[in-house]
C-alpha cells in the first residue's frame, strides 16, 4: 500500500487512516521514528514501549517461579505485604 502526505510547513504530516488502523493509533496517540538504515520508520509509541518491556522481562516469570496468573497474584499479595510492614512496622 502506497499513500502520500504532505509536509506543513510547520513539519507536520497527516498519517492516512489505513496506516493509523494498521498501526492501532486512536486520537492522542504517538508515535516513534526509528531509524533503520536509509530508511525511517514509523510505528505505535506504546507498541514499542510494550515490545521492550517484554523483552527486558523474556525469563523472569521462568526464574520467579511464576507458572500462571495465580502464582502472580500470590506474589503481588506478598510484596504489598512486605512494603506494608516496611512502612507501619508489622502493625496493621
Amino acid at each position: 500500500m502506497l499513500d502520500v502526505s504532505r509536509v506543513t510547513s510547520k513539519g507536520q504530516v497527516t498519517i492516512p487512516i489505513e496506516m493509523r488502523r494498521k498501526l492501532g493509533l486512536k486520537d492522542g496517540g504517538k508515535v516513534v521514528f526509528i531509524e533503520d538504515g536509509n530508511r525511517i520508520v514509523i510505528t505505535n509509541a506504546a507498541m514499542t514501549a510494550l515490545k521492550e518491556v517484554q523483552e527486558v522481562f523474556s525469563g523472569e516469570a521462568e526464574r520467579l517461579g511464576l507458572e500462571n496468573e495465580d502464582d502472580v497474584v500470590a506474589m503481588v499479595k506478598e510484596v504489598r505485604r512486605e512494603m506494608w510492614e516496611e512502612r507501619h512496622g508489622g502493625n496493621a
